[in-house]
C-alpha cells in the first residue's frame, strides 16, 4: 500500500475482503476479488468492492430451485461458521422461503474444525426429520465433511447432499483423481460456475496445459472455474486501465489526515496514500464490456456480472456428470443457457428440466427427502369423540385408533407430503354427547392439542382463533321438516292454476271475444244477427280460441291483429297448463308447513339442532331466533322422533344442520326433506397454529 496502489486484485476468502473493503474505501483504491462471492459483500456498503465473479445470491437461487424441482420442502444447513458460510445459508434460506420451503436444521462448524467434531455435528444432522444437505464450506475442510457423513453411513440410499462451488473446484484442481478420493462422495450434487465454451476457452486449456503438464502433483491441470476468473479479472483491469489513459488522465495520490496522525507506528501507516483518482478507475472498471475466457464480461447496474449461470454436477465413479444447467435468465435447464438468452424468458414449471440423477446409494429413483425424526416431537391431534354421524370420524372400541371419511381424507393428505409429520391421534369428548368443536378449537390455542381433524366447521370465530386448510368438503345449513304426500283427487285438473289465475284468464277470454266483436260485427256476417244470437257468438268464439277450433273468420286487420296476439297468449297458457297437470298427476308431491329458514323465523314453534354444533351460535346470534325455542338433539334417532312429533306433542316443528349431516340422514329417512335453500356456505377443514408449512401444502397441493 505504501508503493502508491491503484488497484487491488484479491484475496482468496470473503472474510479477508471484509477488512481489506475498509482500507480500500478509505484510499479509495478498487479491489477486484473473484473467489469473495459473499453475497453481503456488495458495493452499496463498500463502493470500491468490485466483484469479478457470480455472487452467491445466485449460487442458493440455483439450489432453491434445484430443490424446488424434485419437490422437497425442507433442507438442513451443513456450513462454515464464518461470514462467508453465515451470510451464504442466509440467502439460500430467503431464496427457499420464496418457494415455500425453508432450512429445518442449521449445523454450523468452525472453520479450524476436528474431525471429532464433524462427528458430532454430523450424528445431530442424522437424527434430524430431513434428508436434504445443503453442505456450503471451504476446499480444505469440505471433502472431509463428506469423509465423515461416508463413515456414518449418510451417503446411504434416501440421503440428498448438495454442495456450492467449493467441491467442483476441488474437484476441477485434482482431476483426474482416484477411485480412493471420490468414494466419499459419490451421488454428490454440486455446481460449477459456468463458462460457455469457444475458442478462446479451448486456446486457453491448451496454454494452460502446456506450461503445466508435469508441473503438477498426479499430472492434474490444477484449474479451476476461479481460475479463469482471475484471468480475465488481470484483464478486466488492463482494459480499464488503458481507458483511463486514453482519456489523458494522470495517476495521483494524496496523504490521508486520518494515517498522517499515525507516523511512528510499526505498520506505516503514515505512508500510506490516498490514490486520487480511484473513483475515475472505478468507472471505468464496471464500464469494461469485454469477450474474456468466462465469455461476456460486462456488469449491469447493480455491479454484478452478467449472465450468472451454474453447471449441476453429478459425482459418479472417479468423475463428473452435468445433469443440467441453471441460469438467472430462465431457471433449469438441459440445454445451455447462451442458447436460450435469444428466446424470451421461461420460468414455468413445465420449463425446468433436469437429466437423471444418480443419488447416494447408487439409485435414479428420486429419494423421498425425509424421514421420522428420531429426535422429533410426537404431534396431538385432537378428534371429536362423536356419538352421531359416526360415518364422519369415529372412534374403533376398545382401541387408540379412529376411523371415518374425515380421517380417510387426513390420512391421504398426509401420504403425500414431501416430509413426515409424526402424529398421534386423541379423542376429545366423553362419549356420551356430541362435543363442541369451537371447544376443541380453542384447546389447540390453549397448547392442549397440536391440530385438530375431524367435521370441523370453518367458521369466523373459530378463523380468529386457527389456521385452517382449505375446505375438504362443502357444505352448509340447511332446514329439513316432515313433509306429506300430497295425493291426486276429481278436482287435480283444477290444481296446475291458482284461483286468482283462472279468474284473470277467464276475464280475458271474455274481453278478447269482447273486443273482437266491436271490430267485426259492422263488416263480418258471422258476427250479425239478433242480440242473444251475438251474445253466444261472443261467448263461443272466446273459449273456441283455447283450442284453436274458433270457426268465425275476421276480416278486419285490427280485428286479425288482435287474434293474433291473443292466439300466442293461449298457446303459452295451454303449454304452462299441461306440464303441471302431467307433474301433479304423475310426480309423488310433498308438502310442508315449513318452507324455509324464513318461515321459522316468523313463527314461534320449537326447532331442533345437532348437540355441539356451531348451529346453536348461528342461529341465536346470526338469525335472531330466540334460545328457548332451540332444542338439542343428539343422534338421528333422536332427530327422527322430535320431527315424528311435531311441536304440539314435544317435538319440533323443523331440523337445522349441515348439508353433509342432513344428506346422510335423509339418505335413510324419506318421510323429510330439505326445505328452502342453503342460507350458509361453510366447508369442513384441517386445523392447526403449530403447523403452517402442513397447513400450506395440504391447501396449495393436496385439495
Amino acid at each position: 500500500m505504501a508503493t502508491q496502489t491503484v488497484a487491488i486484485i484479491g484475496p482468496q476468502t470473503s472474510t479477508t475482503a471484509h477488512v481489506i473493503s475498509h482500507i480500500a474505501n478509505e484510499l479509495q483504491v478498487p479491489l477486484l476479488s473473484f473467489t469473495a462471492t459473499d453475497p453481503t459483500l456488495s458495493s452499496l456498503q463498500f463502493p470500491f468492492f468490485i466483484r469479478t465473479a457470480f455472487s452467491d445470491i445466485y449460487e442458493m437461487t440455483a439450489i432453491a430451485d434445484f430443490v424446488n424441482y424434485f419437490g422437497w420442502r425442507e433442507v438442513i444447513a451443513v456450513y462454515g461458521d464464518d461470514d462467508h458460510g453465515r451470510n451464504g445459508i442466509g440467502a439460500l434460506g430467503d431464496k427457499l422461503a420464496e418457494r415455500r420451503c425453508k432450512i429445518s436444521f442449521k449445523a454450523p462448524m468452525t472453520p479450524e474444525t476436528t474431525r471429532e467434531e464433524i462427528t458430532d455435528v454430523l450424528v445431530q444432522v442424522a437424527l434430524a426429520e430431513s434428508r436434504v444437505i445443503v453442505l456450503h464450506t471451504s476446499t480444505a475442510w469440505g471433502p472431509k465433511v463428506l469423509s465423515v457423513a461416508k463413515s456414518l453411513g449418510m451417503m446411504e440410499n434416501g440421503y440428498v447432499w448438495i454442495t456450492t462451488t467449493f467441491l467442483s473446484t476441488w474437484l476441477d484442481i485434482g482431476s483426474p483423481l482416484s477411485s480412493d478420493a471420490t468414494d466419499d462422495m459419490q451421488g454428490v450434487i454440486t455446481l460449477r460456475m459456468y463458462i460457455p465454451d469457444s475458442e478462446r476457452k479451448r486456446w486457453f486449456f491448451s496454454r494452460w496445459k502446456n506450461l503445466t503438464t508435469g508441473k503438477t502433483a498426479n499430472g492434474s491441470q490444477g484449474l479451476s472455474t476461479y481460475g479463469i476468473f482471475a484471468y480475465d479479472t488481470v484483464y478486466a483491469l488492463a482494459h480499464a486501465l488503458d481507458a483511463f489513459f486514453k482519456q489523458g488522465n494522470q495517476i495521483t495520490f494524496s496523504r490521508d489526515p486520518k494515517l498522517s496522525q499515525l507516523r511512528g507506528d510499526n505498520m506505516h501507516l503514515d505512508a500510506v496514500k490516498i490514490f486520487n483518482e480511484g473513483k475515475l478507475l472505478r468507472k471505468y472498471i464496471y464500464e469494461v464490456n469485454m469477450t474474456g475466457v468466462s465469455g461476456l464480461f460486462k456488469y449491469t447496474s447493480d455491479g454484478n456480472l452478467v449472465n450468472p449461470a451454474y453447471e449441476i454436477i453429478n459425482v459418479i465413479g472417479t468423475g463428473t456428470r452435468r445433469v443440467g444447467y441453471w441460469s438467472n435468465y430462465t431457471g433449469l435447464s438441459i440445454v445451455p443457457p447462451e442458447a436460450l438468452y435469444s428466446k424470451p424468458p421461461n420460468r414455468s414449471s413445465a420449463s425446468q428440466k433436469l437429466l437423471p440423477v444418480l443419488w447416494p446409494g447408487e439409485t435414479t429413483h428420486r429419494p423421498r427427502g425425509w424421514v421420522f425424526p428420531n429426535n422429533g416431537r410426537m404431534l396431538k391431534i385432537g378428534v371429536p369423540k362423536r356419538v352421531s354421524y359416526r360415518e364422519f370420524v369415529s372412534q374403533v372400541q376398545g382401541t387408540d385408533m379412529f376411523k371415518g371419511f374425515c380421517i380417510d381424507v387426513f390420512l391421504s393428505a398426509v401420504n403425500l407430503l414431501p416430509y413426515a409429520v409424526p402424529y398421534k391421534f386423541v379423542s376429545y369428548g366423553d362419549g356420551d354427547s356430541n362435543p363442541s368443536n369451537t371447544e376443541l378449537v380453542r384447546l389447540i390455542t390453549a397448547g392442549v392439542f397440536d391440530a385438530a381433524v375431524g367435521d370441523i366447521t370453518i367458521t369466523t370465530e373459530r378463523t380468529k382463533m386457527v389456521d385452517f386448510t382449505q375446505p375438504y368438503i362443502e357444505s352448509g345449513l340447511v332446514v329439513v321438516a316432515s313433509v306429506k304426500k300430497t295425493d291426486s283427487n276429481a278436482w287435480a285438473f283444477l290444481t296446475p292454476f291458482t284461483p286468482m289465475m283462472w279468474t284473470v284468464t277467464a276475464v280475458f277470454f271474455l274481453l278478447v271475444g269482447a273486443v273482437v266483436w266491436i271490430l267485426e260485427h259492422r263488416l263480418n256476417d258471422d258476427f250479425r244477427g239478433p242480440p242473444k244470437q251475438q251474445m253466444v257468438t261472443i261467448l263461443w268464439f272466446s273459449f273456441s280460441t283455447m283450442f284453436f277450433a274458433h270457426r268465425e273468420n275476421t276480416v278486419s286487420t285490427l280485428g286479425r291483429f288482435v287474434l293474433l296476439i291473443w292466439l300466442f297468449v293461449v298457446l303459452i297458457i295451454n303449454s304452462s297448463y299441461t306440464a303441471s297437470l302431467t307433474s301433479i298427476l304423475t310426480v309423488q308431491q310433498l308438502s310442508s308447513p315449513v318452507k324455509g329458514i324464513e318461515s321459522l323465523i316468523s313463527s314461534k314453534e320449537p326447532i331442533g339442532y345437532l348437540q355441539g354444533s356451531f348451529t346453536r351460535t348461528y342461529l341465536i346470534e346470526e338469525i335472531g331466533i330466540d334460545e328457548s325455542r332451540l332444542v338439542p338433539l343428539k343422534t338421528p334417532e333422536e332427530t327422527t322422533e322430535a320431527l315424528k312429533k311435531g311441536p304440539q306433542k314435544g317435538g319440533v316443528a323443523a331440523y337445522v344442520d349441515e348439508r353433509a349431516y342432513i344428506e346422510l340422514f335423509l339418505s335413510s329417512r324419506c318421510d323429510y326433506s330439505i326445505v328452502g335453500q342453503e342460507f350458509t356456505r361453510n366447508g369442513w377443514g384441517f386445523v392447526s397454529i403449530s403447523l403452517p408449512m402442513v397447513l400450506i401444502f395440504f391447501s396449495f397441493f393436496v385439495f
